[in-house]
């Protein structure tokens, strides 16, 4: 596998301290055996060290881990996305919302 890939995935980590995403010139591979991949971390930010032990595999996307059923999954895997509509009425609805559940779910369909 190819060092520089190893360094920019771990360059998007975060640092534990402070919560800036590494550099990748901050990002220092110390050796690997295998899949498993150990590296030194800088954060300039905060001036703290840190040490990592990664899995990185090459090959396609992992294999999904689900509770759902398959019925389940092929009907929820068929609904669209949310989108940016869905979030803004979600955030009117909470905006102007008073906290009573038990009223929203008592009511009526119809």
């Amino acid at each position: 596998m190819d060092e520089g890939f190893v360094k920019r995935v771990v360059a998007t980590i975060r640092c534990g301290v402070c919560g800036r995403r590494y550099e990748g010139d901050n990002v220092r591979i110390l050796g690997h055996r295998d899949d498993l991949w150990f590296l030194s971390v800088y954060c300039p930010a905060c001036h703290s060290h840190g040490l990592v032990a990664a899995v990185i595999k090459e090959g396609g996307p992992p294999e999904l881990v689900t509770d759902l059923t398959e019925e389940e999954y092929a009907k929820f895997n068929q609904i669209a996305a949310v989108d940016a509509n869905d979030v803004l009425d979600i955030y009117n609805f909470l905006k102007e919302f008073d906290g009573d559940f038990s009223h929203i779910f008592s009511k009526e369909k119809g």
